[in-house]
């Protein structure tokens, strides 16, 4: 599996070495560079047709060579990125970051976790991870993705050494990506001002509209360079729109069957829409709870 992974992320440099303009006319992508819709419309299985329009035959691939089934793979990229941060602070959400990495991991780039200060970072699950780069570190990525959390994610909004380290970031970024909550920090950094976003359910419109962002209930959007997703397990949703956007369908393709990425969850729910009153109350309620001391206390 691993040299299967090696094999495909040799493809991504070398189609990001030799870009073109005209994409593959067999490709369906549907991201605009401004406002995606909330998931991309669903397609036919087989999209990767023969010049006269047909599907090829399980005989016809399997009679394939490798190179020859790479030529058919093969999408030319639309962007190319070297760098990858991911934000890690005491109290992120463990899935928030390690989700959209366990995706990200795919493009061919240098992946960075980056604490505020070097040394172990403790996750809101208490996991522990140690960080070899601090913030005053790196002075340059082309994505950053900041996670979200509950108490330390309100607390970074209020941290000014590190809302100035993102707008560095975000001066040469081709890509600021926020996940649950980490719009907070985002929008506290002034980068969301004038701009649509998603984020977790919980006083979604009240702590966008703080920061001059609109509000859209979306799985994940994109505004520009600034892709934003709804709480937590929305975070691998977006960063595999992402891929799609970057390296094209058939490697976001190629990133999902590995993950083997097709969610069937036991019941509805996930979402205040989809969810019992009483439960959508109580929890509710439990934000509240953790919050507003640090409100109050502003």
């Amino acid at each position: 599996m691993k040299k299967l992974i090696f094999t495909f992320c040799l493809i991504a440099i070398s189609i990001s070495c030799n870009q073109q303009k005209t994409p593959n006319k067999n490709i369906v992508n549907d991201l605009d560079q401004k406002g995606i819709t909330n998931q991309t419309p669903a397609i036919k299985k087989d999209y990767n047709l023969k010049a006269d329009g047909s599907v090829y035959t399980d005989q016809e691939l399997e009679a394939m060579s490798h190179d020859e089934l790479i030529a058919v793979f093969r999408e030319p990229p639309k962007d190319t990125v070297q760098t990858i941060g991911i934000l890690l602070y005491d109290g992120y959400f463990m899935l928030d970051a390690m989700g959209p990495l366990s995706v990200l991991n795919h493009i061919p780039a240098k992946k960075i976790l980056i604490g505020r200060n070097k040394g172990i970072v403790t996750s809101s699950d208490k996991v522990k991870i140690e960080v070899d780069h601090s913030i005053e570190e790196i002075d340059q990525l082309d994505i950053l993705l900041v996670p979200g959390g509950v108490i330390e994610t309100y607390n970074a909004t209020k941290d000014q050494i590190l809302l100035d380290w993102i707008k560095k970031i975000d001066q040469k970024s081709k890509y600021t990506l926020s996940v649950c909550t980490g719009a907070w920090i985002l929008g506290a950094a002034g980068l969301l001002e004038g701009k649509e976003a998603t984020t977790n359910w919980y006083r979604a419109k009240e702590k966008l509209n703080q920061f001059g962002a609109t509000f859209v209930q979306k799985r994940y959007t994109n505004d520009g360079k600034y892709w934003t997703s709804a709480g937590v397990s929305a975070g691998i949703d977006m960063s595999l729109a992402l891929i799609d956007h970057i390296l094209g369908r058939n490697y976001a393709a190629f990133t999902a069957l590995n993950l083997e990425y097709d969610p069937q969850p036991p019941f509805e729910g996930g979402h205040p829409d989809k969810t019992d009153r009483v439960v959508n109350f109580m929890t509710k309620k439990m934000y509240d709870h953790m919050l507003e001391p640090l409100i109050t206390k502003d």
